[in-house]
């Protein structure tokens, strides 16, 4: 029966390492961002490498992001979205708090990508509609989730409506720091994770893959 293996620090050093080297701003974004207390909100550095392939893998131009942070994700999606096509990308940035999409903004200037990031403050569920409302239905192709767990059956509800045949959608955190696996768990965040993992299992719409990559990611 073929495995996973855990990772242990001496084997994630070994991965990061095997990557190519982040950007100095997604260097500098990652450092800053682990001496905050809240640091476990942000990716890893081999998951902005995945991120960084999957947006050349679909020729990303148009992406949408729901959860900014401190803007690792969106400006390693970024990076890769201009170097493919210029100012002619654009990623839509969703996050609730004008605090998270300030301290984005510093890296995605020093990044070069702010001019192709538009950054969308307030509730991402009314955030995604008014991105259908101008205009973006069935032509977005990429998108990523790392928000509010309670909302993701929301935005993917939403994301369906917003993506084009062949784009891809990940959801971050899907693990839950195992959460998910722990039948006595049964927070509202742990629960929305297992339904939207369901979901996707039963939505015969899509091909999905639930993968271990740093806290789990679904892809779609």
């Amino acid at each position: 029966m073929s495995r996973s293996i855990s990772l242990d620090e001496t084997l994630t050093n070994y991965v990061r390492s095997a990557n190519r080297a982040e950007s100095p701003a997604l260097e500098r974004c990652r450092i800053e961002t682990d001496a905050r207390e809240d640091k476990m909100m942000q990716i890893s550095p081999e998951q902005g490498a995945f991120m960084k392939l999957i947006a050349r893998m679909v020729n990303a131009r148009t992406a949408v992001e729901v959860g900014v942070f401190t803007g690792y994700s969106a400006l390693a999606t970024a990076e890769t979205m201009k170097e493919m096509h210029g100012s002619k990308a654009r990623l839509y940035a969703c996050d609730v708090s004008h605090d998270f999409i300030g301290l984005a903004e510093d890296y995605w200037k020093e990044g070069g990508v702010a001019d192709i990031i538009q950054p969308v403050i307030g509730d991402a569920r009314q955030s995604l509609i008014g991105l259908l409302n101008d205009g973006l239905a069935e032509s977005v192709d990429l998108m990523f989730v790392d928000a509010d767990k309670a909302g993701y059956p929301e935005y993917y509800t939403a994301g369906l409506s917003l993506l084009r045949p062949g784009g891809i959608m990940l959801f971050d955190n899907v693990l839950w720091s195992g959460s998910v696996a722990d039948p006595e768990k049964r927070d509202e965040d742990t629960e929305a994770l297992r339904a939207i993992a369901e979901k996707l299992r039963e939505d015969k719409r899509v091909e999905i893959a639930f993968t271990a990559i740093g806290d789990g990611v679904l892809m779609a």
